[in-house]
């Protein structure tokens, strides 16, 4: 009887730590991506979460009541009704990257099953997890950005740089007559 109720404890602590950690995943989180899963296999499962890392996301099987217990008092509570049946998620940082990742993998794979998400404070569908796929990552808006702010400064440099070259021509062939006429 006492290692019954010892069991316990120790499965308590353990859901109250994964609650804990769930909870920190959803207040750092730009975006959470709520999936279904039901017939990945390990090799499909470990595929999808390689390429999740290489974004900097994360993609972990979840118990609903766990995950609805971490949602509570985060940015992420109303998605709370999402969580039924075979559940996992994707999290990441950037608002973009862990929706592109389930989406490129979700095209492949019709066991993957996106239900919805949410960006902070927001909830979306499945439709606004798909169009929030299609939006560029923050990487790439962020090379796009310095593209343009280098354009014009290359521009600038180039102008600059031709009327003193016009100059230096100018000098060069005036000393170049003074050597001729000496």
């Amino acid at each position: 009887m006492v290692t019954h109720t010892r069991r316990r404890t120790v499965d308590r602590a353990s859901k109250e730590e994964l609650v804990a950690q769930l909870r920190q995943s959803f207040t750092s989180a730009g975006v959470v991506v709520v999936t279904h899963y039901r017939g990945l296999t390990v090799a499909e499962s470990t595929r999808l979460r390689l390429g999740m890392r290489e974004v900097g996301a994360s993609f972990k099987v979840t118990k609903n009541t766990l995950a609805r217990l971490a949602l509570q008092g985060t940015a992420f509570e109303d998605i709370t009704p999402l969580f039924n049946g075979p559940t996992a998620i994707a999290v990441s940082a950037d608002p973009v990257a862990a929706a592109k990742a389930v989406m490129k993998f979700a095209k492949t794979n019709d066991k993957l099953v996106v239900v919805g998400g949410g960006i902070i404070g927001q909830s979306l569908d499945a439709a606004g997890i798909k169009a929030l796929a299609d939006l560029p990552s923050l990487d790439e808006l962020r090379g796009k950005l310095i593209g343009v702010l280098q354009a014009p400064a290359s521009r600038i440099v180039g102008v600059l740089q031709a009327p003193g070259a016009q100059v230096a021509r100018v000098l060069k062939a005036y000393a170049e007559k003074d050597q001729e006429a000496a």
